[in-house]
């Protein structure tokens, strides 16, 4: 059996959120402040190990809304499913039937009548009816262990009767094992005692002891190994680490190797029908290789020999884990209008091989989406240097906002958009993408020559332009230049001095010819010679570097060089950043708007 569905309400940042899990890895991810621990602590309500008590939660804990005041229960609610029948019959009076016809074990925690310190009664109970008290047989049964956000492993690892590993050795040994470790103990200890300094020891102690309290108050004392039976051996056991105590071994290595005892405790668990495994933030103490090592390993565990399945819920702030995890395995939590709200990525509609595609693409700059609170797709290096020098030319930083600045490395955006919208992840999402017109030329001296569109021109959308332009809703917006990045700056006269400066930097010679070519172009044909003469040169002369020249051309804007702002791409900052107005006395010249028309499937 596995963890389903958790439904929680009225909890902290969570007034009512439907968590669906699937069995093996469950990974949690979001923005910081956002309820993941409030989900970790729902878990725990239930699945508590043996060390650490159930939470204890007092009125604070309550969801408090916007203008309103807390009130209410607390109520978390768990859906088991996958069912064994050994399992029905131990959660019996838990059994309600699903949507599939199969049986599910439906358990309620409540946290309820707050006492005079505010502290919460609790109240736990199954199946239909709040007065069928979930059994001790049934939480026995349930068995969860808790790793804690910066926890000390090797406190942990550390000898004690209800270590880890001391648990792990009780659970793999049997009645004859324990015999047969006694007995061997036993002559261990026999044959120490017969050794000189032992028994030199024993002696000198015996005859101070004898002299110190005489005949009548002296007591029998005996020298001995004092793990001499498997009670105290197992207490006493600990782990070395490439021949070092495990103290003075790292804190990240520590981190796998208390997760490995556990699991294996777990997994060779035979008496619980459910094992789970709650892990927050497992990329503590580790740098990005190992935290990749640590979740493919994860992900691979299933149940073999005589393995038991765990389930594993993790919480993760890491980009390293979010890109290496299965789409399948997220679950993302973010806030819409105050309502922190779940998504699951492998409920998305993709389209074709758009998911494996996504997959691939998914790096750790990439995987910043799931934690970001808005969204910038651009098409490559060149605009995500240049759209974050232009949003701070704006007055708007783009950091402060939340606002991730995603390239999806060409024209990729379809892959990455499934994820948002009123149906997924409900943040504002701007679409920087070039309207890459159709080609149109006209004669001149007898040759053709292309035309370019012009300040105010009404321009046609590519095919991908208009299929993006169909994704959009109240969240995605996607916003189209006149053709090109760098085309539509070139359209404003101080936009032409700077990148002619820039240009500058890195060809001089080019950009003193070039220079003269703009200089003596009338006004309508300005932006075209500049643009052809950088990205469009004749064949056998090298064209301009796009990404070279946005880095140092974003360079001289952030160091204030005049420049005005594309319609377009002020549009999408504003987006995603509405709620910061910039100053009037610092805010560029607008520019004017483009009217972008966009042919429908007739006219196409």
């Amino acid at each position: 059996m596995y963890l389903a569905e958790l439904t929680i309400r009225n909890f902290r940042k969570l007034r009512e959120v439907t968590l669906k899990f699937q069995p093996g890895l469950n990974v949690l991810v979001g923005a910081n402040n956002v309820g993941k621990s409030a989900v970790v602590d729902a878990l725990r309500a239930l699945l508590a190990g043996h060390d650490e008590p159930y939470p204890r939660l007092a009125i604070e804990d309550r969801h408090s809304p916007k203008g309103g005041k807390q009130e209410g229960d607390i109520s978390f609610h768990y859906i088991f499913r996958d069912l064994k029948p050994d399992d029905e019959a131990d959660f019996l009076a838990a059994l309600k039937p699903g949507m599939d016809g199969k049986l599910e074990a439906h358990i309620h925690v409540e946290y309820v009548e707050p006492d005079n310190a505010g502290r919460f009664k609790v109240k736990r109970w199954s199946g239909d009816h709040n007065d069928v008290a979930l059994t001790s047989d049934m939480m026995e049964n349930l068995r969860g262990v808790y790793l804690q956000p910066l926890r000390d492993a090797s406190q942990s690892l550390r000898p004690s009767r209800n270590s880890q590993l001391s648990r792990l050795l009780h659970r793999l040994t049997d009645k004859d094992g324990r015999q047969r470790i006694d007995d061997k103990l036993a002559q261990l200890d026999d044959e120490l005692k017969k050794l000189p300094s032992i028994a030199d020891t024993q002696s000198t102690i015996d005859v101070r002891h004898d002299a110190m309290l005489g005949n009548q108050f002296k007591q029998i004392l005996e020298i001995g190994f004092a793990g001499n039976d498997f009670q105290k051996l197992s207490s006493r056991l600990s782990l070395e680490v490439d021949k070092f105590e495990i103290e003075q071994n790292g804190l990240g290595f520590n981190n796998l190797i208390f997760m490995a005892v556990v699991l294996s405790e777990l997994s060779k668990n035979p008496d619980a029908a459910y094992r789970g495994l709650i892990v927050e933030e497992p990329e503590a103490h580790l740098h990005p290789q190992l935290q990749a090592v640590l979740l493919k390993y994860l992900a691979s565990l299933h149940a073999a020999g005589d393995e038991k399945p765990v389930q594993l819920f993790v919480t993760s702030h890491s980009p390293n884990f979010a890109s290496t995890a299965n789409l399948d395995a997220l679950t993302c939590l973010f806030e819409d209008e105050g309502n922190v709200q779940a998504f699951f990525p492998r409920e998305a509609k993709f389209e074709d091989t758009k998911k494996k595609k996504l997959e691939r693409y998914l790096d750790v700059t990439k995987a910043e989406i799931f934690f970001a609170k808005r969204v910038i797709f651009v098409e490559g290096a060149a605009e995500l240097m240049l759209v974050d020098a232009l949003a701070k030319h704006m007055k708007r930083d783009l950091r402060d906002h939340g606002v991730s600045l995603i390239s999806v490395e060409g024209l990729n955006f379809d892959c990455f958009l499934p994820l948002f919208g009123k149906n997924a992840l409900k943040i504002p999402v701007a679409v920087l993408t070039d309207a890459d017109p159709a080609a149109a030329e006209e004669e001149e001296d007898g040759a053709k020559v292309p035309v370019y569109p012009a300040m105010g021109d009404e321009v046609a959308l590519s095919a991908n332009a208009q299929a993006l332009k169909k994704l959009e809703d109240e969240f995605i917006k996607v916003f189209c230049g006149m053709k090109t990045l760098e085309y539509d700056l070139a359209l404003h006269a101080d936009n032409r001095t700077a990148m002619l400066e820039a240009l500058k930097e890195m060809h001089p010679k080019i950009a003193e010819s070039l220079e003269k070519d703009v200089d003596g172009a009338d006004d309508a044909n300005k932006a075209q010679k500049l643009f052809s003469g950088m990205f469009e040169r004749p064949t056998g002369r090298t064209n301009v570097q796009k990404g070279r020249f946005g880095q140092t051309l974003a360079y001289l804007i952030r160091e204030g060089k005049n420049c005005t702002v594309p319609a377009y791409i002020e549009q999408a900052i504003k987006h995603v950043c509405p709620d910061v107005a910039p100053d009037p006395k610092l805010a560029p010249k607008a520019a004017p708007a483009v009217d972008v028309a966009v042919p429908d499937a007739e006219a196409k």
